[in-house]
This record gives structure tokens, C-alpha cells and sequence, in this order.
């Protein structure tokens, strides 16, 4: 397999989607990356741990709809062209 730009994005793609379906109550709070984990006090910066789980949720959020979009896209283009 060579290395282009459409093998780039969809491994990009291939990521987006892993963290599109991280269930917050299944996965991730048995890894310690709760919701409820991670709370900082007032004036004080987020850790790492803390922006990452904020991220995922961000991502899940805001890409599920494109994310539909892009993956048929990607489904369509790969059946047409091999």
C-alpha cells in the first residue's frame, strides 16, 4: 500500500471514529477517566487527564454528524474506486 494523502486522512478518519464511540460509563470510568474525575478548584489549570476527557467529549459532541457524512463519503468512494 503507498503512502498518499486519501491513506492519511482515512487513517485520520480511523482515529476520529475510535474516539467517536468511547462510552464515557463503560470504558472510560473503568480506566479512572470519569466525568466526575479529573475536577480541579477555581483559579486552578486542568490537567492533562482533564483536557483529554474534555476532548473525547468534544469530539463525540460536536462529529457525530459529520462523522456520518464522512464515513459514507469514504464507504461510497472506496466501492466505486477499490
Amino acid at each position: 500500500m503507498a503512502f498518499s494523502l486519501y491513506s492519511l486522512l482515512q487513517a485520520a478518519l480511523l482515529i476520529v471514529n475510535a474516539v467517536a464511540v468511547l462510552h464515557e460509563e463503560r470504558f472510560l470510568r473503568h480506566v479512572g477517566w470519569g466525568s466526575d474525575q479529573g475536577i480541579g478548584g477555581f483559579g486552578e489549570e486542568p490537567g492533562i487527564k482533564a483536557q483529554l476527557t474534555n476532548l473525547i467529549r468534544s469530539v463525540r459532541t460536536v462529529m457525530r454528524v459529520p462523522l456520518i457524512a464522512v464515513n459514507s463519503v469514504t464507504i461510497i468512494l472506496l466501492l466505486l474506486f477499490g
